[in-house]
């Protein structure tokens, strides 16, 4: 199924092409001022330069989901993520630098190999910023390492997990990223809590 296109506000685009057509539409004597007129190209360029790089950050962020995190591959990270990067998690807790977050992502894929997200239902780009929702699926199929030493036995359970990243972006890639699930929903897909 094909994923609905970006919702994103255009007005502040529409008002100016309506003003540029209105201008053109007077039947005065005399034509605008040429300042006004450059003015008006001025701020055009830069909506349409504001709404490429918006689109960009969108599409690169499908590009980091669908390929670079399903396919696991770590060392693609960095067209999205800067070196640098200040992560907050669903827990409250945070990473800064890339290598840390990728030492937050990894785990998921030792006990769910086949962890994934293939779509994105909600996309908005303002500014430097962008808002996407995503569906992480997979399936628990391998022992679970947990932080005292032990593991979880697979369940072989899957789960289809809402998730939702805002990230603000610097020269193309995202300088900070809110990451937000349900950790208890996970918990009782993958069968292990109740």
């Amino acid at each position: 199924m094909r994923a609905p296109p970006p919702f994103r506000t255009a007005l502040p685009l529409t008002l100016l092409l309506a003003a540029a057509l209105a201008g053109c539409a007077r039947q005065e004597s005399s034509p605008p001022p040429l300042t006004a007129a450059r003015a008006d190209a001025a701020v055009l360029k830069r909506l349409q330069a504001e709404q490429t790089q918006q689109d960009r950050n969108l599409q690169t962020f499908d590009e980091l989901d669908f390929v670079h995190y399903s396919g696991q591959q770590w060392d693609h990270f960095h067209r999205s993520h800067a070196p640098n990067i200040l992560v907050h998690y669903p827990d409250g807790s945070t990473t800064t630098g890339l290598e840390a977050h990728l030492e937050r992502l990894k785990p998921q894929f030792v006990f769910a190999p086949d962890t994934r997200i293939k779509v994105h239902p909600v996309k908005v780009a303002q500014g430097n910023l962008t808002a996407v929702t995503g569906i992480m699926e997979g399936t628990f199929t391998q022992p679970m390492p947990l932080p005292d030493g032990t593991t979880l036995a697979p369940t072989n359970q899957p789960f289809k997990l809402d998730m939702a990243t805002f990230g603000r972006w610097e020269n193309g890639v995202m300088v900070e990223e809110w990451l937000y699930w349900d950790n208890q929903a996970f918990m009782k897909q993958i069968g292990a809590a109740k």
